[in-house]
């Protein structure tokens, strides 16, 4: 099935990109990576819709919003929750739509702490260390996925 809608949620601490730890995690903007994003989409002629929050459970709730609001496929940065958070990895269970899991930086070149994701077994694929260009390998990656099917 052609992807038609896709839902991109950014978790906790995404929102100071550009600001937090450019170092690490680049000097682009949240909004810089959205506006992005949200061109390649239309160019492809799908919806896409960008979330991001620092609460947990206003992630979960958005994950299980998504099949009513007809999402076809999810591109998600946990941020944190990735590495502590059932909930998420239960929503996302739940409402048994495909999802690539992104990361900015490797987390496997990280802290001990952040090698372990709660999420990664359950996702078509993980991303991480490639910055901000690991958003756009995993919308070109659900447009191309939605063309084969």
């Amino acid at each position: 099935m052609p992807v038609q809608s896709v839902l991109v949620i950014q978790g906790p601490n995404l929102n100071l990109l550009g600001t937090r730890q450019p170092a690490i995690y680049g000097h682009e903007t949240l909004n810089d990576i959205h506006a992005r994003l949200q061109r390649t989409a239309q160019s492809a002629g799908i919806s896409l819709t960008s979330f991001q929050t620092n609460h947990e459970g206003a992630l979960v709730d958005r994950i299980q919003q998504a099949p009513r609001d007809g999402i076809d496929f999810i591109l998600m940065n946990p941020g944190a929750y990735t590495h502590t958070s059932v909930a998420i990895r239960d929503a996302l269970s739940a409402v048994n739509i495909p999802f690539i899991e992104v990361h900015l930086s490797n987390i496997h070149a990280r802290e001990a702490f952040r090698h372990r994701s709660f999420v990664s077994d359950i996702a078509l694929g993980t991303i991480c260390g490639l910055g901000s260009q690991g958003y756009d390998l995993a919308l070109s990656y659900a447009l191309q996925r939605g063309k084969e099917s």
